[in-house]
Parts: C-alpha cells; structure tokens; sequence
C-alpha cells in the first residue's frame, strides 16, 4: 500500500473515533441494492468505509450465499463514484487470491468470527497474505477464547500484515437472551489491553441480531473507548437476503451517527484531571484494602481445610454454600449493589477456595 492510501490512516496507532466508522449491507445482492446502498451512506460524512459481504459463510446449504467475484465491478464503481473505502470478508485462501486479484476494488479484508475460530483456517489466510500490505480486521471468534482471538491476530502480524485491528461482534450465548450474541464487554477490554497499538471496532448490528438494540449498544461501546463501529446498513433492510432483521437505512444510520456521543479518551481540562486522579487514588486504596481482606479471607479457608481433613470431612457443603450465597446476596441488594455482580464475585471467590482446600486434601498432611 502506498503512503497515500486512506485506509492506511484508519489503523494509525492513534484513532479519531468519528473517522473510523464502517456501513453497508450484511451482502452484496444486487448490483443497484449495493451501489445505491453506498451512495445514500456516502452522503453521511463520517462513515468512510463501506462494508459489504461477496462470499457469505451461512449454517445451512441453500440459503443465500453471496454473489462471488461479481461483486467486485460493484465495489469498484463505489470507489470511483463515492469517496468510500471498501471492505469485505474473506473466509479461504481462495477468497484471498479473489481479492488481490481484484486490489484496486478493495481496502479492507475482515475476518469473520466462524474463520477466527480455526486456528488451521487463520493461518491458511496469514499465508496467503503474506508479502501483502492489504489491512486485516479480524472478528472474534464465536465462543469466549482470548488466546484464540489473540492468536489469529499473532498469526497475521506475524505474516508481516502491517496494519491489523479487532471488530468485537459479540459471543455466541448458551441461553437465550435478548441479544443475538453476547457482547462479553470484559473480553474486548482484554483484547484492547494485549493490543493497545491496533484499532478495536464494535459491531453493534451482530450483537444486537435487532435493529432497535443497535444504538444502545453503540453507545455502550464508545462509552468504553472503542475506536469506531461497523454497522450493517441495508436500502431496504426488510428484503435482506441475510441478517434482514439486524440492518438499517442509511437514513437511520445517519440519525444514529448525529445522536451518538462519541467520547474522549481524555480531556485536558486541569480541573477534571485533578479530580479524576483524586477518585482513582480512592480506588487504589479500596482495591488493595480489598486483596488484603481476601488473603485473611483463603488463611482462615486454608485452616478450616486442615481441619476437614483431620475430622475427614467432605471439600463441598451445599447448605453452607446456599446459605453464603443467599446472605450475601441479599446484604449487597440493602447496600445497592447489583445481584449478578455479587454472585460472580462470590463464585470466583467460592472456587478459589474449593481451590485451596482440594490441595490440602491432596497433600494428606494432617496438621
């Protein structure tokens, strides 16, 4: 890629979160639906990338699976008639050899989340891009892995891609819930922490799987700092021949862009700076206040599994257990804390105690 190139400054290490704003159609069907599609989008300046799937990876044989290679004329006029980049996905090594074929239709390749998911699949593209200076988004995997997520991004810098970043579109959910995906906030936190340098892109339109839950989850991504938002934007989104029930009109999509709140990472005003490291030190204190009551906490656990072992007494105890729970529960509800929150800490803390008293039984050291 030449140093002119646009898509380029999208992965600078440092992002104007208004600038890196992806839209189009979950699939490229039609000719007219594509190139009408981006020119309605091109006229809200802060999307600059249109997005648009050629090649659709779908669970079932017979649904619509994208229209191929033809799609790239398509792509190729919105990129002389609009001012738009251009992406796609790319799930084999075919689709690669598609797309280089066809580079100056295309900016941008994405990574879908089935692909990120096989490790042998991610590193059959790495290696056919490599040597490339196309840039890589690439979508976290269906199930809730870090490392699998980290890893694929490893396996394409390792391939020499220069210019990599995450799209976070959620987690496949074990219970039914009123999202499509679970947005597990936490784990695109952590892919932020271990690739502070890349550009993290929420995709509110796949967790979501409605279109009214897509502005609310928006705006919780860039209330937690994400870098920009891929939304499937679709001219007539109810005939969609994939994912009808997720996309938006371009109108729409322009509605949101104005009346989101794009946040500062910062703000340099000295007032707000002195009082936000005022709290932070509060909470600095709080927090280590907290990990020295929970080490008094596991000594005492340590001594009471001394002791089930001497009187030969079961690790678990269901009574206690439920009665720990409900207690517990019930005084964080008086205090105003949330419920699921209490529970979560106290199974993390339930574990690490089942943790320590399994290795005291293992030992068979009676004291």
């Amino acid at each position: 890629m030449s140093k002119t190139n646009p898509a380029e400054n999208l992965f600078r290490a440092k992002h104007d979160k208004a600038d890196f704003i992806i839209a189009g159609p979950c699939s490229a069907e039609t000719e007219y639906q594509t190139l009408e599609t981006a020119r309605q989008i091109s006229a809200c300046k802060k999307v600059k990338v249109f997005r648009a799937g050629i090649w659709k990876p779908r669970t079932s044989p017979g649904n619509f699976e994208g229209v191929g290679e033809i799609a790239f004329n398509w792509l190729r006029k919105i990129k002389k008639q609009t001012e738009l980049l251009t992406a796609t996905e790319a799930a084999t090594p075919e689709h690669i050899e598609q797309c280089l074929k066809n580079r100056d239709a295309l900016d941008i390749i994405w990574i879908g989340a089935r692909t990120t998911a096989n490790p042998f699949s991610v590193q059959a593209l790495a290696d056919a891009l490599k040597g490339t200076d196309i840039p890589v988004l690439i979508k976290n995997p269906l199930n809730p892995d870090i490392k699998l997520w980290a890893g694929a991004v490893e396996r394409f810098k390792k391939a020499g891609i220069k210019h990599t970043g995450v799209i976070h579109r959620g987690f496949s959910p074990f219970e039914n819930t009123h999202l499509r995906n679970l947005p597990k906030w936490e784990l695109a936190i952590e892919i932020k922490s271990i690739f502070p340098e890349i550009p993290i892109i929420n995709d509110p339109s796949h967790i979501a799987g409605n279109r009214k839950y897509i502005k609310e989850t928006a705006q919780k991504a860039l209330n937690l700092n994400f870098d920009g938002l891929m939304i499937e934007t679709h001219i007539t989104p109810h005939t969609a021949l994939s994912d009808a029930k997720q996309q938006i009109t371009p109108e729409t999509l322009k509605n949101y862009l104005k009346t989101l709140k794009f946040r500062k990472s910062t703000s340099e005003d000295s007032e707000f700076r002195n009082l936000l490291e005022q709290y932070r030190e509060q909470i600095n204190s709080i927090d280590y206040q907290l990990l020295e009551l929970l080490n008094k906490r596991m000594k005492i656990t340590e001594k009471i599994g001394r002791y089930k072992l001497k009187n030969n007494v079961s690790i678990f105890q269901l009574k206690r257990w439920l009665d720990i729970s409900e207690t517990r529960q019930d005084f964080g509800k008086t205090i105003g804390l949330d419920e699921h929150f209490i529970k979560k800490i106290l199974q993390l803390v339930h574990r690490e105690s089942i943790r320590i008293q399994s290795k005291i039984m293992n030992s068979n050291k009676k004291n």
